[in-house]
């Protein structure tokens, strides 16, 4: 059967609150173990009730009872922790294992006791003078000691007996009569006793400190938990506007068309009406053409006569220069309504972009060039924050990590999780590349910058020429040259996207990327082109949306 010390150890018997072997340990319903008094003091100083070590909140404080399995193995454990408390002491340095009789003239035997006034340690046998002789009798005795000068004064070769407090050191008697004469000075138990009780405090001031950080680390990771909650509450909110104001965009169009269909109808009603009129009269005026035509053959005078005044005076017909159709032209409103909902949109959509960046920028990182990674033509500058192109090869060790053939260098700073955002001046340049790689990218020899080699990025060439460069890289239309670009990451999300910081506005993004390794800042200012493209790139400080 196993031993108990091979089955036990420290940590499996250790509250992860006071870091000691339990003392009435009690068990959470999730089942972590911790000292009861240590869980109460925990909960009693905060405002809510979680597990201290999964974090699982409890919606009701549980009822604490003591695991009596717990309780009787961490009593096994102090015991057997006290036979092994003297090998502790000696591999700390406070005590020896085996102490041998200076008086053994043989095989010498483990010494029993050491003499301060003889400076000799003895064994059971050569002890006996010491308890049987008056005068050794009177003689400072104490536990064998493997260091016993320690114990005696070297200058009077007298045991140190007392404490002065004036130098903060062990003296003995004849020392008082001299350079200690006027200090205050006690025994030596005496002091050890005072110590041990401030020794007391100052553990329990420990504690007191370990539990107030233990209760730091909650109320932070509490604060994280409620801004992480607030962050999810804000994009639900932003999206919910964006929503709305699309809904408002596509219902206020609706109305707009319903508008110009109607009076659409209406003015082809009006039309028609028109046009009915019109031919009405037309019809009426060709029937009075063909009587007048023959009226003007007849031979009877007097029909003639009477026919023709009515024949000459018609009823009254409409003057067609007094008809007008000049429908309201309904193409007019309906251009200046969508221009004005286009111009509420732009700056509704600038107002999201203004959250987004400043929502982002909260996960702002201080990036610095690694000059282990840096082609040999590229200059640093001694902050590590600019980066150009020079003329001449630079003196830089062969390093695997370092470019040997493109002009790049990657940031020193790398991501492995979480979201990161970094901002880069490249105004006045007309050639660079910007983004992030993965750590286990080829950097020798001809590189082709894309996600299938490890290379999330955006690069400007002949000075107005964007690209994206995605497998096959995609041209970018942008409305305005920017002068900062800004980088953020979510690596869990697979996300890089690239920003103009003055705009406000996203330039490009790679989603749905699947990162599985550490990502490094990427940066390439490009050849210097003769003069044309020597502008650096500069990584800048983050200066936070207002």
């Amino acid at each position: 059967m196993a031993s108990s010390s091979s089955l036990l150890c420290e940590e499996q018997l250790q509250c992860a609150i006071c870091l000691d072997v339990f003392t009435d340990p009690v068990s959470t319903p999730c089942g972590h173990n911790f000292c009861m008094s240590c869980l109460r003091e925990c909960w009693d100083s905060s405002s809510y009730c979680q597990c201290p070590v999964c974090k699982q909140d409890f919606d009701k404080r549980p009822e604490l009872r003591v695991n009596t399995f717990i309780s009787g193995l961490a009593v096994q454990f102090r015991k057997l922790g006290q036979v092994k408390s003297s090998s502790r002491a000696e591999q700390l340095g406070f005590a020896s294992t085996k102490v041998l009789c200076d008086c053994c003239t043989g095989e010498k035997l483990e010494a029993l006791k050491s003499c301060l006034d003889c400076g000799v340690s003895y064994c059971n046998t050569h002890l006996m003078p010491h308890r049987s002789a008056t005068k050794l009798k009177k003689h400072k005795l104490i536990d064998a000691v493997e260091k016993l000068k320690d114990y005696i004064c070297q200058k009077h070769e007298r045991p140190l007996e007392l404490f002065c407090r004036d130098d903060q050191m062990c003296v003995c008697q004849f020392c008082t009569e001299g350079d200690h004469k006027t200090h205050s000075t006690v025994p030596i138990e005496e002091e050890s006793q005072a110590k041990k009780s401030q020794l007391g405090m100052a553990q329990a001031k420990g504690q007191q400190l370990i539990q107030d950080r233990v209760r730091k680390i909650e109320e932070i990771k509490h604060s994280v938990k409620l801004h992480r909650r607030n962050t999810e509450k804000q994009e639900v909110d932003s999206m919910k506007m964006f929503d709305d104001l699309m809904r408002c965009v596509e219902r206020n169009q609706a109305e707009l068309l319903e508008d110009m269909k109607e009076k659409q109808r209406v003015a082809e009603w009006q039309a028609e009406e028109f046009i009915k009129e019109l031919e009405e009269e037309i019809t009426e005026m060709k029937r009075r053409d063909t009587e007048l035509e023959q009226l003007s053959h007849t031979d009877d005078h007097l029909h003639f006569l009477q026919m023709y005044s009515s024949m000459c005076s018609p009823k009254h017909i409409k003057n067609c220069t007094d008809i007008r159709f000049n429908p309201e032209m309904s193409g007019e409103p309906l251009m200046r309504a969508l221009s004005e909902l286009q111009e509420y949109l732009s700056k509704e959509m600038e107002k999201l972009a203004e959250m987004k960046l400043k929502k982002i920028q909260q996960y702002a990182v201080d990036v610095t060039l690694d000059p282990d990674t840096v082609h040999p033509y590229l200059i640093l500058s001694e902050d590590r924050k600019q980066v150009t192109c020079g003329d001449c090869v630079q003196s830089y060790p062969d390093n695997p990590e370092r470019f040997n053939r493109c002009p790049c260098v990657l940031g020193k700073e790398g991501f492995s999780s979480g979201r990161s955002y970094y901002e880069v001046q490249v105004r006045g340049k007309t050639m660079w590349d910007l983004g992030v790689a993965r750590e286990s990218i080829i950097r020798k020899g001809k590189i082709t910058a894309c996600p299938e080699n490890g290379y999330w990025s955006l690069c400007l060439r002949h000075e107005t020429d964007y690209k994206a460069c995605e497998s096959r890289w995609i041209s970018l239309s942008l409305k305005q040259k920017p002068e900062k670009i800004a980088v953020f990451v979510d690596y869990e999300e697979g996300l890089v996207s690239f920003y103009d910081v003055k705009s406000k506005t996203c330039i490009y993004s790679f989603t749905g990327q699947s990162f599985s390794e550490k990502l490094y800042p990427y940066f390439s200012p490009c050849l210097s082109d003769k003069g044309q493209n020597s502008i650096p790139l500069i990584i800048s400080p983050v200066k936070h949306s207002a």
